[in-house]
């Protein structure tokens, strides 16, 4: 008896964070969701990738306002593997919960947005290692790189303007 109240217990768990964390990606501006779901798309075709990855937790975002519709998008956030396998077409939160035997991926993307659309100049920046290859080096090259893509509005620097 002990032993299935400790498996109902461990399994709300699971389907506890999963529903927090696609409740975080939910509660994310659309500006945002559309970057993650780049990201998502980017991890989840690549050759190495066995199980479905979701969105877990935003880490830093931050965003340019360029006028005319037009805004320049940082994201800093984890994505997590699911007990799903990589091509899962419908990966919601009650279908494939999350893995906790497995490192997340640690993602930072920058972008270009204009009504909703990604714009590919210039190029999105996706930038996606799983934890344990993630160092403080790789954090400054992502920023570096953000920084100097050519944003014409001649602005500053897009992570130092405004912090959400």
């Amino acid at each position: 008896m002990a032993v299935i109240l400790l498996i109902v217990l461990g399994s709300a768990g699971v389907f506890l964070g999963t529903s927090e964390a696609q409740k975080e990606f939910s509660e994310l501006p659309v500006n945002y969701k559309k970057g993650v779901e780049l990201a998502l798309q980017n991890v989840n075709s690549h050759a190495g990738i066995k199980n479905h990855f979701l969105f877990f937790k935003s880490l830093g975002k931050s965003d340019l306002d360029g006028g005319f519709g037009v805004s320049y998008i940082y994201h800093h956030f984890n994505l997590k593997p699911t007990e799903c396998p990589k091509g899962t077409t419908d990966a919601s939160a009650t279908k494939c919960a999350f893995r906790n035997d497995k490192p997340l991926i640690d993602c930072g993307i920058c972008y270009k947005i204009h009504a909703g659309v990604i714009l590919n100049e210039p190029k999105p920046y996706i930038n996606c290692v799983f934890k344990p290859q993630f160092t403080q080096d790789l954090m400054a090259t992502r920023i570096e790189h953000c920084n100097n893509m050519s944003y014409a509005n001649g602005s500053p620097s897009l992570l130092t303007v405004r912090k959400l």
